[in-house]
């Protein structure tokens, strides 16, 4: 089964950021590209990546068929996705363990979050 482990940047994250030493925040960094070759050797790895920041998104919808589009930044968004690892595997204990070793949970939480499976809706 597919999970999803998402990774929030919020206020409280950025605080802890902030308090972070200059090797501190480089061993998080080498620690996300630890644990993404562990996902890979074990054979669980879909896909994993970081976001830019979302005053780099845009927003999307359609009105009456017309595309329209709004660019950032958005004051108002307080937490954003800052990440994820998309993996397959056997049970959700055994998506809770890897979530448990991504660098964020040591310092804040992250998120475990089945994907839905539509593969056999018709269409």
């Amino acid at each position: 089964m597919k999970y999803v482990i998402l990774v929030q940047s919020n206020p409280r994250t950025l605080e802890i950021w902030e308090t972070l030493s200059e090797q501190q925040r480089f061993d998080f960094g080498v620690g996300h590209l630890k644990l993404t070759e562990q996902l890979r050797e074990a054979g669980v790895l879909v896909a994993s990546e970081g976001l830019a920041d979302p005053q780099l998104a845009t927003q999307v919808s359609v009105r009456d068929g017309r595309t329209i589009t709004s660019d950032g930044p958005y004051p108002e968004v307080k937490e954003h996705l800052a990440g994820f690892y998309l993996i397959d595997c056997a049970s959700r204990d055994e998506a809770i363990g890897w979530a448990a070793q991504v660098p964020d949970a040591g310092y804040t939480q992250v998120e475990v979050r089945p994907v839905l499976d539509l593969s056999e809706w018709d269409i």
